[in-house]
C-alpha cells in the first residue's frame, strides 16, 4: 500500500476538506438546524414568552397599580376590584404582543352584536354615526320596547369611542359592548366621522385631539336621557381623545366614571418609537395604509383641503399627518400637532373617576410615553399596567374567546355605580335637573362658587358656550354641570380635613419649639421666677430662744 505524500497532503486546501466533511452531514440535520435558528429568531423578533409563562407555571403576572396614596377612587373603587388586584394570562398560542395585536384586528373571536344605528348632526354640518347595541339578551326594564332606550330611562349608558379608524365593527368593541350589555347596561358606540360607513358632510375631520365631536354626543345623549348616568371608554387614539376631553370639561363633565385603554399618552415619544425597530416599522405602515384607506374613501372632499399627492405617498403615519391631519387641524407643524394634542399634558386636570390600562409590551404605544408622575399625582386616576397584552387585545384563556380589559372595565364601572363617588353625581343630577317641582317650594338653587362663595341661580339657562344648549328641550337638563359638582365637594372636604391637619401641625410645631429651646429658656426662665418671687422660695429663719 503506498502512503500519502506530505506533499499532497500540505497542499489539499483546508476548505475542500471542509466542504467533504459538510457533504457527508445528512440533509435532515441541516433543515433541523435551520429550523432551530429561524424559531429562535421568531421568538426574540415576535417576543414571544411562552417559555416564561412554563417557568412561572402559567400563573401570569401581576397587574401593577399606579395611584395617589390620598387618592378616593382607590379606597372606594378599586380596592374592591378583584381583577385589578390579580394576575393576567394571555391565551398560550398567542404568547406574544405582536400576536395578539394580529389576531384581534384580523380575527378577535368577536361575540354576535347588531346595533341600531342613529344619526347624529353636529352644529358644522358633520355627520356621526350613533350605533346602540339592541340584540343582548339582558335583564331590560318592562317599559323597553324594540330595544330602544326611553327617555326617563335610568339604566346606566356607556359610549364607546373607537381607535383609529375603527368603528363599531372591530372586535374589541364588539368585545366590550357585548359583555356591557349584557349586565344590562345601554351602550352605544360613537363613530368617528367618515368611519361606520358615514361619508363626510363637512370640511372638519377628527383627530388625536378633536374632542368637540365627543363632547357633543355626551351633550345630546345627557340630555336625551337626563336621569341616565354616563360612562365613557376610550380605546387607543379614542383613549386620548376622552382624556383631552375630561381635562378640557373638568367638573362640566357629565360623566360618572370612564376608562383609557392602551392610550398613547405622548403622540411625539410614540412617532420615534414607530421608526426604531423593523417591527414598529412594519406596524406604521399598515397604519399608514389604514389611513390612506379612509382617505380614499373621501377623496372628494380631502383632495380639496389637503395635500392629496403627498396621502397618496405616504408610507408612515407621519406621512399622512404632514399631508392631511396637520393641515385639516391648522397646525404649524407635525410635532405641534402631536405635543398639543397628547393626553400626558392633560392627564393631571382630570376630575372623574377614570382608571387606565396600558401593557408594557404594546407595540404600537409605548411605555415609554406612560405618564406616571402625572397618574401618580392625580387623585382621581388610576393606572392599571400588565406586562403583557399587546395593543388592544389582553386574549386570555385557551380559546382567546374573554378580553382582560374588558373584564376589568366591567367590574370598575360595576363598582364605581355602587360607590359614595357615584352616589354623590347622582345627588348632583337630581338636585338641578328636576323639571316638574311643585309651586309651593320656590327657593333658588345654590351654586359654590371657586371661592366659596355660595350665590343663588335662577330657573334660566346659563349660556356654556356651546351648541347643545339649543338642542335640549328642557333647559333644566343643562343645569347639571352648572351646579356643585362632585369636585367642589371634594374640595370643601379636602379644606375641612386640611384645616384639622393644621391645627395639629400647628401643636405639633410649638412641642418641638418648647423641647429644642428649653436648654437656653429653661434657666432665664428659672432665674426670672426665683427674682420674681423670691420671698416664697427663701427659707423661714428659726428664732432661738436663749
Amino acid at each position: 500500500m503506498g502512503s500519502l505524500n506530505p506533499v499532497e497532503a500540505v497542499a489539499e486546501s483546508p476548505y475542500d476538506m471542509l466542504l467533504r466533511a459538510s457533504l457527508m452531514i445528512p440533509i435532515s440535520h441541516y433543515l433541523f438546524g435551520f429550523s432551530l435558528a429561524l424559531i429562535l429568531f421568531l421568538y426574540n423578533f415576535l417576543e414571544i414568552h411562552f417559555l416564561q409563562d412554563l417557568f412561572t407555571g402559567f400563573r401570569g403576572q401581576p397587574v401593577v397599580l399606579t395611584f395617589s396614596p390620598c387618592s378616593q377612587v382607590y379606597r372606594d373603587v378599586v380596592s374592591k376590584c378583584r381583577i385589578l388586584h390579580g394576575r393576567y394570562l394571555s391565551t398560550p398560542w398567542l404568547s406574544s404582543p405582536h400576536l395578539q395585536t394580529v389576531f384581534v384586528h384580523y380575527f378577535g373571536n368577536p361575540p354576535v352584536v347588531n346595533y341600531r344605528r342613529q344619526i347624529f348632526t353636529t352644529s358644522d354640518g358633520g355627520t356621526l354615526a350613533l350605533d346602540w347595541v339592541k340584540n343582548v339578551q339582558v335583564k331590560k326594564q318592562a317599559f323597553q320596547v324594540d330595544d330602544a332606550v326611553q327617555p326617563r330611562d335610568k339604566n346606566p349608558i356607556m359610549i364607546i369611542v373607537p381607535g383609529l379608524t375603527s368603528a363599531s365593527d372591530s372586535s374589541y368593541v364588539k368585545h366590550l359592548a357585548f359583555s356591557m350589555a349584557k349586565h344590562g347596561w345601554n351602550v352605544v358606540v360613537s363613530n368617528h366621522r367618515g368611519l361606520g360607513g358615514v361619508s363626510i358632510t363637512s370640511d372638519c375631520f377628527y383627530n388625536a385631539g378633536w374632542t368637540d365631536d365627543v363632547r357633543k354626543v355626551i351633550d345630546h345623549i345627557h340630555c336625551q336621557y337626563p336621569e341616565a348616568p354616563l360612562y365613557i371608554v376610550g380605546t387607543s387614539i379614542g383613549a386620548n381623545i376622552l382624556v383631552k376631553y375630561l381635562a378640557e370639561d373638568g367638573k362640566n363633565a357629565p360623566v360618572v366614571g370612564a376608562a383609557a385603554i392602551c392610550s398613547p399618552w405622548d403622540l411625539l415619544v410614540c412617532d420615534r418609537f414607530m421608526n426604531r425597530r423593523l417591527v414598529q416599522k412594519l406596524y406604521n405602515k399598515a397604519l399608514a395604509v389604514g389611513l390612506k384607506d379612509y382617505a380614499e374613501l373621501h377623496e372628494d372632499v380631502l383632495s380639496r383641503l389637503s395635500n392629496w399627492e403627498g396621502i397618496k405617498k405616504s408610507r408612515s403615519v407621519r406621512d399622512f399627518d404632514d399631508s392631511a391631519t396637520r393641515v385639516l387641524g391648522n397646525y404649524e407643524t407635525v410635532d405641534t400637532y402631536y405635543r398639543r394634542c397628547s393626553s400626558s399634558n392633560f392627564v393631571g386636570s382630570v376630575t372623574v373617576p377614570l382608571l387606565c390600562i396600558s401593557s408594557l409590551d404594546d407595540p404600537v404605544c409605548t411605555r415609554e410615553a406612560i405618564p406616571w408622575d402625572e397618574c401618580r399625582l392625580n387623585a382621581n386616576v388610576v393606572l392599571a399596567t400588565t406586562q403583557h397584552g399587546g395593543h388592544l387585545p389582553f386574549f386570555e384563556g385557551f380559546t382567546a374567546k374573554s378580553v382582560w380589559w374588558v373584564r376589568a372595565v366591567d367590574e370598575f364601572f360595576g363598582v364605581l355605580q355602587s360607590s359614595p363617588l357615584s352616589h354623590r353625581i347622582k345627588e348632583v343630577s337630581s338636585a338641578t335637573a328636576n323639571p316638574l317641582e311643585s309651586s309651593i317650594d320656590q327657593a333658588p338653587y345654590v351654586h359654590v362658587l371657586e371661592d366659596g362663595m355660595v350665590s343663588a341661580v335662577n330657573d334660566e339657562v346659563v349660556e356654556t358656550g356651546r351648541d347643545h344648549a339649543e338642542e335640549c328641550v328642557n333647559k333644566h337638563d343643562l343645569q347639571t354641570s352648572d351646579f356643585v359638582a362632585p369636585g367642589e365637594k371634594k374640595k370643601c372636604l379636602n379644606q375641612l380635613q386640611l384645616s384639622s391637619q393644621n391645627k395639629k401641625t400647628l401643636y405639633l410645631l410649638a412641642y418641638i419649639a418648647i423641647i429644642t429651646t428649653w436648654p437656653l429658656v429653661g434657666p432665664a426662665l428659672s432665674l426670672f421666677l426665683r427674682k420674681r418671687f423670691q420671698r416664697f422660695f427663701s427659707t423661714p429663719s428659726v428664732t432661738r430662744l436663749k
